[in-house]
């Protein structure tokens, strides 16, 4: 698991604490470390979790498949992104999506319970990781009114031209990948891919954009 400390580092979770003490912490922590396949579930709709977790290796989704089997996507999970705090208070209930690995990824789970409680050994950075961890959630916020935002909109193109603009926008360059094949994308999105692809084509078309595959640039 000490492998994976250069990662914890880069996360938000444990900004401003040193690669020595978070070694040190894992045990404080109960951290446990968790290998997934593509395509395993790393959290199944309905579960009851006490955990939270950070992404250190792979790729993940947050989905939700409809009675009859239409797939939409909620979110996406980087590595160094933390998933699961919406779901450890006590009165949280069980979890409504589907959390799924798009490749083989790796899972670091840490018990919710000693992140909040004071441990025995007085970490000098415990306090720190709190702090940092309520800064975490209020970020995943402001990404899911983002993504409210782009389903907001009442076009397929319109959609579009919110997400492709918010990538844009983040990664402050007209260029870009984003993590999402085709149907990847109409699910997040919550359109109909065909329809999606014949708008992605006639934007190229108007010299709106370009893009060869999950590339895209905004011209």
């Amino acid at each position: 698991m000490k492998k994976y400390v250069h990662i914890l580092k880069k996360t938000q979770m444990f900004s401003g604490v040193m690669d020595t003490e978070i070694a040190s912490m894992l045990s404080c922590l109960g951290a446990r470390l968790y290998d997934y396949k593509k395509g395993e579930y790393v959290l199944r709709r309905g579960e009851h979790i006490s955990d939270i977790m950070v992404l250190v290796e792979g790729n993940l989704h947050i989905q939700k498949d409809d009675y009859w089997g239409s797939r939409s996507i909620l979110g996406h999970i980087d590595v160094g992104e933390m998933f699961g705090e919406a779901y450890v208070a006590p009165e949280s209930g069980a979890i409504l999506n589907d959390v799924v690995a798009v490749e083989d990824s790796t899972v670091i789970f840490f018990d919710v319970k000693r992140i909040i409680t004071t441990c025995p050994s007085a970490c000098r950075f415990h306090a720190l990781v709190v702090q940092n961890m309520f800064f975490a959630i209020s970020e995943k916020n402001r990404k899911l009114v983002q993504k409210l935002g782009h389903m907001s909109k009442r076009t397929t193109r319109e959609k579009l031209i919110s997400y492709l603009s918010e990538e844009a926008n983040r990664r402050s360059s007209a260029s870009f990948t984003i993590p999402f094949n085709r149907q990847q994308l109409a699910d997040f999105l919550s359109v109909d891919r065909s329809a999606m692809s014949n708008e992605l084509c006639k934007m190229r078309d108007e010299g709106l954009i370009e893009f060869e595959k999950n590339k895209f640039r905004l011209l």
